[in-house]
């Protein structure tokens, strides 16, 4: 999708389509009353008979207006315009992309920016407006061998603005289509069938990422060598799997070698079986997506080095397959995690915690100024917070206000859980130094305890994505590509402050 920047009167634009918005209190946007005068009044004459009353998911097409140059005007309702914020923003534009593709248009004049009143920059709609709308164009056709790809969508949007606008809306659209990348990439590797996206397929996308861009590096930790290094707990879970598990390292050196050092952590559990512990059928197929935490991280630095930012980045995915076999961990067995605590496994379903735990000491080495997981890690989470927000805990006050802030500001919001001392309780074990699990109650904050026990020598959060990275069934079923453009927004703030 190419994004270009016009000046100019918009009623003498020759285009097939010019994209306008109205209020609900019949308020015209600024290109919508400069069409409105060159066609004699026509707008307000439509609105006014309430062919348009201008409400949300509302739209009125008009075809060869007198006066006006473009082929089709396309009204688009706003809503209450007190109403109209950034997430009313995000959704309009996702509404009218959806008209357009249907319309099967290949390019629109976009005149949206203009409404945005709310107090954010030009470059953050200009980046909003391209996350939105790639968002809404994506579709997953990969395997599709037999259905033809719609060729007919959109392949250029132009972007009306003023000349005091354009640097930095251009700015804002690069860093949107840096990010679009990612969250492509991610949702593209969450949506790829357990048979196909394995642990080596993991390994081998890094290899190729690490071809791609010359800040990149990778490495790609094989079991014996993870096994040396005394990683017990990763190991409890690979070891019912015929496919071998990686332990991938992606490092992406945007700033200076003595730079601070910061490290994301993904579960890249590509397929759960729940192990020994097996999971009920019905539903089992969504596990396809319990990788979306180490998809998340790929996506991540993906977005990172698309965009250049100045910062030193270390990326961690624990890829493995849980899976039941006469070689699978059990109920009951305890294991020795690379930081040399042990762990009594409850529950083989339990199984993303005991691979990053072992993740989480392996950072160390890299003396990380902070650390942030991910994973589709509890059902709990998603009774809690439902599909909204994903849960978020950590050791550091200012790292969460970090992390909220850039939810806010991204969109892609976080909400913070209690990770308190009385809760720790319920994951020790009489005969280990902790259990994997610590009962129904509080599950999604008791793993993140038994994370916490494992990033006591950095600043760490941990992002529960269970509710957040995907949606398991009905039209918008797939990889949502989150939490990439909060953790892409955080680690902007970050390289801009460094």
């Amino acid at each position: 999708m190419k994004y270009n920047i016009k000046l100019g009167a918009p009623e003498k634009s020759r285009t097939p389509c010019i994209v306008t918005g109205v209020f609900e209190e019949g308020i015209l946007s600024p290109t919508a009353k400069k069409l409105d005068k060159a066609s004699g009044g026509y707008i307000n004459k439509v609105i006014k008979r309430g062919d348009l009353k201008g409400e949300k998911n509302e739209s009125l097409l008009l075809h060869d207006i007198e006066g006006i140059s473009a082929t089709r005007i396309l009204l688009v309702g706003l809503g209450s315009k007190s109403a109209f914020k950034e997430s009313e923003f995000s959704e309009a534009i996702e509404f009218f992309v959806r008209k357009l593709k249907a319309m099967r248009l290949r390019s629109a004049l976009v005149c949206i920016v203009e409404v945005a009143k709310f107090k954010r920059t030009i470059s953050w709609k200009g980046q909003k407006l391209v996350e939105s709308t790639e968002n809404c164009l994506y579709e997953f056709q990969n395997l599709k061998e037999r259905t033809k790809r719609k060729n007919s969508y959109l392949k250029s949007v132009d972007v009306l603005a003023s000349k005091e606008e354009m640097n930095s809306l251009s700015e804002g659209i690069k860093k949107g289509l840096a990010l679009s990348m990612g969250v492509k990439k991610a949702k593209d590797l969450g949506n790829l069938p357990g048979n196909i996206c394995t642990p080596q397929y993991l390994a081998n996308q890094a290899k190729e990422l690490a071809k791609k861009y010359k800040a990149i590096s990778t490495k790609i930790m094989e079991e014996k060598e993870i096994e040396t290094l005394g990683m017990g707990a990763f190991m409890s879970v690979t070891k019912g799997s015929d496919q071998p598990g990686k332990f991938i390292i992606i490092s992406y050196k945007g700033s200076t070698a003595k730079g601070p050092v910061h490290a994301v952590v993904g579960k890249g559990i590509t397929f759960d079986t729940g192990g020994i512990s097996l999971k009920p059928g019905a539903g089992m197929q969504e596990m396809i997506w319990d990788m979306c935490g180490a998809a998340a991280a790929f996506g991540t630095v993906l977005a990172a080095a698309e965009s250049k930012l100045p910062i030193n980045l270390v990326v961690v995915l624990a890829a493995a397959e849980n899976m039941p076999s006469g070689s699978a961990s059990r109920p009951g067995d305890i294991v020795k995690s690379m930081s040399g605590q042990t762990v009594e496994i409850l529950n083989t379903d339990a199984e993303g915690r005991l691979v990053l735990c072992d993740a989480l000491t392996y950072v160390e080495r890299f003396k990380p100024e902070t650390v942030i997981d991910v994973a589709t890690l509890t059902g709990a989470c998603v009774v809690a917070l439902g599909s909204h927000a994903s849960a978020m805990y950590s050791n550091d006050n200012e790292l969460a206000k970090d992390l909220t802030k850039s939810g806010e500001n991204s969109l892609d919001r976080v909400w913070q859980m209690p990770l308190w001392k009385e809760y720790q309780s319920q994951i020790n074990s009489r005969f280990a130094d902790m259990a994997n699990i610590g009962g129904r109650e509080a599950g999604s904050i008791t793993a993140a305890c038994f994370l916490s026990r494992f990033a006591e020598k950095y600043r760490w959060a941990h992002l529960d994505v269970a509710g957040t990275a995907f949606n398991g069934s009905g039209s918008k079923k797939g990889a949502t590509g989150r939490p990439v453009p909060l953790l892409f927004d955080y680690l902007s703030n970050i390289a801009s402050s460094e």
